[in-house]
């Protein structure tokens, strides 16, 4: 009787096919740049990776790296700001902080239209989200932060991230050394064998339903069961 019941049970569980497991999105962004060769170095990784990133670039690098910033814009790469000169925000007002998104703007490819501002060192005060506001700019921040620009370390940056990373992350990261470059592509690697996938950030918060709205701070854009009620 057992055997039979057994038996009955295992046909059963055959027969319904398994669900698939819901797949886990991350957005992978680089502050700072471009940065020449690492920018390029990167670029070239993330091709043959068949993955987008968000890219918060700097202007006074724009105006050194025309070239890089136009291929990051014709591969289908996010472009956010960063501010002009990588000063900090804190101090700024709000007159010079609409003059440091102005004159990013005014060197970025014909067409490309930031939605995300991310002030350098994620320093956000009221001045900032009130040009953020009127500009039509959602400030990003992050969840994930291995602190890449302190190391020089590949495999310790990749171990910041690996341990800490869940579905929904923002993982911030710098395209400025050779050590960063490494990482992320070994982290992309990596993921993609544990089923996450790479999307730019606009893409992650239109997968998660999630409007962007003006002057508003984001860390990350988990699924509606993860989220922080």
């Amino acid at each position: 009787m057992r055997k039979f019941i057994f038996s009955i049970l295992l046909i059963f569980a055959l027969a319904v096919p398994a669900q698939a497991a819901e797949t886990k999105y991350v957005a992978l962004t680089f502050d700072d740049g471009p940065s020449g060769r690492y920018t390029r170095t990167l670029l070239d990784g993330l091709a043959d990776r068949d993955v987008k990133a968000t890219f918060f670039l700097c202007g006074y690098r724009i105006q050194q790296y025309p070239d890089i910033t136009q291929r990051i814009f014709d591969e289908g790469h996010e472009i956010g700001y960063h501010g002009y000169s990588h000063d900090s925000m804190k101090d700024m007002s709000r007159r010079t902080i609409g003059a440091e998104l102005m004159d990013t703007q005014a060197l970025l490819p014909e067409d490309c239209d930031p939605v995300f501002l991310r002030p350098p060192g994620g320093l956000c005060t009221d001045g900032v989200r009130q040009v953020a506001e009127v500009r039509g700019l959602a400030i990003l921040s992050w969840s994930v932060d291995p602190k890449d620009w302190a190391t020089n370390d590949t495999a310790a940056i990749e171990r910041a991230v690996l341990k800490n990373v869940k579905d929904g992350d923002i993982i911030l990261l710098h395209d400025m050394t050779t050590s960063s470059v490494r990482a992320a592509l070994d982290i992309i690697d990596t993921l993609k064998e544990q089923g996450y996938e790479f999307v730019t950030v606009s893409q992650l918060a239109d997968l998660r339903d999630t409007p962007i709205r003006p002057g508003k701070t984001y860390t990350s854009f988990p699924a509606e069961g993860e989220r922080v009620k």
